[in-house]
């Protein structure tokens, strides 16, 4: 039973790897669906296949739902601490007839699967076993006892109702030799004992529901409502893989994505609000319904998600947005202690950077002592009468009061220079730009000016004059 009528919704996967982008959409559906409803999130962490779960995976998926900000209200619980409560409801569908021991071997259901493929037939267990009222064997597994006639009805929130035939469902293992439950067995006991009202989850599980169903009916539990969450597709239709890019959520912490970002175009793949397409997270939480999720696949668009995690960049406040940076800072051998200065540099460069990492990227230049120069901007730049414009605007800034080291003094200071000499303002620019970050582009030139600080940017100038004149530029 529910706590006195709440809903409360679970994500469960299995830590057989990383927490990949349809996993995540469904942890932040079952998030919002609970939020919204004043409900309860748990988390269940489905590791019964030993072979397979590691402790490393379930690191990966707790420290991905952190990241993202899905915060459960309880668990994480593990299937593996809970054997003996899925062994003593076999036991108990046994005991009511239910359920009984099976004792046919691989080989014998291998190969009476492969007839019944040869022969046309649908390839389900023929219930050898079924009557034979066997008793617990070391090798033997509990099978359920399937109707076999009649129907049972899925209400989807999302899909509508699905028929599915009895007579197309087969006797299921319920219990392994090894005395480990089959997932069928395992999700629907926790469900029950959690008391799930609410299962949101992708459609890969439509199937099973109607086997589940079965069994909450046959163990007496009430049937949670199910919404199946329809898949996401790459651009080519196809479902999404490696083959369309990152897959792994923190994949994309460390490409430098926001993981507002994530969250908001996560949700966007495959429910809507309108026209809107950007959403705060109280947002989220007061208008998400499962009445809005799409009945078609959603398709991933990296381009979207790219554009989303600008405008999150452009909306994150310097100080905050410094400290986002300064680990991508230190992967590229720069230790940036002083958070006044890291600020000021995300500020000059947020409005055009896409992602953290291309901010720090692109900022590199603020924290070396001698600038990486590209040898196509200094030949196009800086030679002849271009260094020479260097040269002659930087004894211009050492000439400079600091009272006037603004930006709006330089921007005076450049636009007076090109008058006096006849040049076009870019060809003043470009120049000093190149010296001052060994590129073509960088952010606006009075920016990165105030924020190297005159000192700095009279000290670039004579060292790109210098190199200029060494490698036979001028």
């Amino acid at each position: 039973m529910s706590e006195n009528g709440r809903i409360i919704t679970r994500f469960a996967p299995s830590p057989t790897g990383f927490l990949h982008i349809g996993g995540a959409r469904t942890a932040l559906f079952n998030f919002l669906y609970a939020r919204r409803h004043d409900g309860k999130f748990i988390l269940r962490i489905e590791d019964t296949d030993q072979l397979r779960s590691t402790d490393e995976s379930t690191k990966a998926i707790l420290d991905a739902m952190t990241w993202l900000g899905l915060n459960w209200d309880a668990g994480p619980f593990f299937q593996t601490q809970r054997l003996e409560i899925y062994r003593e409801t076999a036991k108990k569908l046994v005991a009511a007839g239910k359920a009984y021991y099976c004792v046919c071997q691989p080989e014998e259901l291998e190969k009476k699967r492969k007839q019944a493929l040869a022969e046309g037939r649908k390839p389900k267990y023929d219930g050898a076993c079924r009557d034979k009222s066997l008793t617990a064997t070391p090798d033997a597994v509990i099978r359920f006892r399937c109707p076999g006639i009649g129907a049972t009805v899925v209400g989807d929130m999302i899909k509508g109702p699905v028929t599915f035939n009895n007579e197309e469902l087969d006797d299921l293992v319920i219990m392994r030799q090894d005395g480990h439950p089959t997932y069928n067995f395992a999700v629907v006991v926790d469900d029950a004992e959690m008391a799930i009202t609410d299962v949101i989850r992708g459609d890969d599980h439509l199937n099973n529901t109607p086997r589940q169903i079965l069994l909450y009916e046959a163990l007496g539990y009430a049937v949670p409502r199910f919404a199946h969450v329809p898949m996401i597709l790459g651009a080519d239709k196809a479902r999404l893989s490696k083959r369309h890019g990152a897959t792994s959520v923190m994949a994309y912490q460390e490409m430098g994505y926001l993981p507002e970002a994530l969250v908001n175009y996560l949700v966007r793949l495959g429910w809507s609000h309108g026209d809107q397409e950007i959403f705060s997270l109280a947002e989220l939480i007061a208008f998400f319904d499962l009445e809005s999720v799409g009945k078609a696949p959603a398709v991933f668009n990296p381009e979207k998600l790219l554009w989303l995690n600008q405008h999150y960049i452009k909306e994150c406040p310097p100080e905050k947005l410094a400290e986002l940076v300064i680990p991508f800072w230190k992967e590229l051998g720069h230790e940036v202690t002083d958070r006044r200065l890291a600020a000021q540099v995300v500020t000059d460069l947020r409005e055009r950077a896409k992602t953290i990492k291309e901010m720090a990227a692109g900022s590199a230049f603020y924290f070396v002592n001698d600038v990486a120069f590209d040898e196509a901007a200094v030949k196009k730049f800086l030679n002849g009468d271009h260094i020479a414009t260097a040269e002659a605007s930087g004894l211009l800034f050492a000439s400079l009061a600091e009272e006037n080291y603004t930006k709006e003094g330089i921007e005076n200071v450049l636009r007076e220079f090109a008058v006096r000499t006849g040049k076009k303002l870019k060809d003043v620019a470009q120049p000093l730009r190149v010296a001052l970050t060994g590129t073509t582009v960088s952010p606006p030139l009075d920016s990165v000016m105030t924020t190297l600080g005159k000192q700095k940017v009279i000290e670039r100038i004579q060292k790109a004059v210098e190199y200029a004149k060494r490698v036979g530029q001028v």
